[in-house]
């Protein structure tokens, strides 16, 4: 009898050791909950793009406010951008990223170019501004419409960078794909330099308006963004959701007038890892200086659109901090 009394005691404490097990290894745990503290770093890096685009000159200001609130020396880092910063966040290289939001959804869903690599290891501190994607050239050219980019030199970013999908996603629009062109794989400053040099016919932008390569380039050249009619735009964001309909201001590289064309967000993501009160200072330290931000997104930044547009999910730490600011 105490045998099988014994038996039953054993199974019975086996049962509630894998219980037990599963609560604590439950796959749903929340970001910021990695057992890491505020106190356990010493530096911190933001991965922006290259030194021409938008992400860089905004990432060195970031970086001076992050390290103002926390007290965590912050510096912003050159990269390839998108991509490549997901990439790094996932390898635990660095902290901070600027990503474009249509990015940040194709890593955490393992979509087009991360199809083999799902990234579930990052989450967003907050929207940004929107990034506008720009098709450059010059009045030699002879470009007017999209029409005319078949068979001529066109860069369109680095494979798998978030500007090659938004030219191969708005090329395929207007009926054109990277057979009937000469793609060339160049970064915005690269682009410049060949577009000033002749060597390349037009180039996809995606960044913030004004961005420094384009602006480079009007310095010496009589600049043209080719616009996307508003029928063009429709049809892109009925099937790419995250797009939205923008405009490059007239004004803006010396155009005599609005050119249309489209855009999708930019965004800071961040490491699961990284505590919650550390996000919450990082959110903080950005949202409640956007106005004593000099470059012109700088008036993008507010608060209460700092959840806009993002579809992936956002850190606890810069949840708490919305959840403040936007009762």
């Amino acid at each position: 009898m105490r045998k099988k009394q014994f038996k039953w005691i054993s199974i019975i404490s086996i049962i509630a050791l894998f219980i037990l097990s599963a609560c604590g290894s439950d796959d749903n745990s929340t970001s910021g909950d990695s057992g890491k503290k505020k106190e356990d770093y010493k530096f911190l890096s933001i991965l922006t793009g290259g030194v021409q685009g938008t992400y860089y000159p905004l990432g060195g200001t970031f970086a001076d406010l992050i390290s103002k609130e926390t007290g965590i020396k912050t510096t912003a880092e050159v990269s390839q951008a998108s991509a490549a910063n997901m990439t790094a966040l996932q390898e635990g290289t660095q902290e901070i990223a600027f990503v474009q939001t249509d990015i940040a959804y194709y890593a955490t869903e393992g979509k087009f170019m991360f199809e083999d690599n799902k990234i579930d290891t990052i989450s967003a501190l907050g929207s940004l501004y929107p990034e506008t994607v720009q098709l450059v050239t010059t009045d030699k050219t002879g470009i007017k419409s999209f029409a005319d980019l078949k068979g001529k030199k066109i860069s369109v970013g680095a494979p798998g960078s978030g500007t090659y999908a938004n030219a191969e996603q708005l090329l395929e629009i207007h009926g054109i794909t990277m057979d009937d062109i000469e793609p060339q794989n160049l970064d915005f400053g690269e682009s410049q330099d060949s577009l000033q040099a002749g060597q390349i016919d037009a180039a996809f932008i995606t960044a913030g308006t004004p961005t420094g390569a384009v602006e480079a380039l009007n310095a010496v050249a009589n600049v043209l963004i080719i616009p996307v009619e508003d029928a063009k735009a429709d049809e892109l964001i009925g099937k790419y959701p995250y797009y939205a309909k923008d405009v490059v201001p007239s004004g803006t590289y010396g155009l005599t007038e609005d050119v249309p064309t489209v855009s999708v967000g930019a965004m800071l993501a961040v490491a699961n890892e990284l505590p919650e009160d550390l996000v919450y200072e990082m959110t903080k330290a950005i949202y409640e200086n956007a106005a004593s931000i000099t470059h012109p997104k700088g008036q993008f930044i507010k608060a209460e659109t700092g959840l806009d547009g993002i579809g992936i999910p956002v850190h606890p730490g810069a949840q708490k901090y919305f959840d403040e600011v936007n009762k």
